[in-house]
């Protein structure tokens, strides 16, 4: 991955680091007050602390494999992609990875302001319980 990110979307990049130490509370410093979090599944939070309590549930423990960023600047306003692959160990302790995710951050004003979250982990512990998703 290559060090020159725009502001942006080193922003994210910074917010995803601490949010896999997981440091809910260094993660929310990139976040605007009032923003919007949209988990796997359509879960709300309004906290990083939210998708790091629901993580502690799914895995014994996850980190992103950032691939690369793809970032669309608007008037205002920029929308941050973070593309990769999830890895780490399922609450049984059986290891994983090439989990894929994107997630979609909107960044306004120095701080993110939207943050979507999309990956394959549901479909994994489906296949896992033997069920074809």
């Amino acid at each position: 991955m290559s060090d020159a990110l725009s502001p942006d979307a080193a922003l994210v990049r910074d917010f995803l680091e601490a949010s896999m130490v997981p440091d809910p509370e260094r993660a929310a410093s990139y976040m605007a007050d009032d923003v919007r979090i949209t988990f796997t599944g359509g879960r709300p939070f309004t906290h990083p602390s939210g998708p790091t309590a629901f993580n502690a549930m799914r895995y014994a423990w996850v980190k992103k494999r950032m691939e690369r960023f793809d970032v669309a600047p608007g008037d205002g306003e920029t929308v941050v992609y973070s593309v990769g692959t999830l890895y780490g160990a399922w609450p049984d302790g059986e290891p994983f990875e090439g989990n894929r995710y994107v997630d979609r951050f909107l960044v306004r004003g120095g701080k993110i302001v939207t943050m979507d979250v999309w990956n394959d982990s549901a479909e994994r512990i489906l296949t896992r319980l033997g069920v074809e998703a």
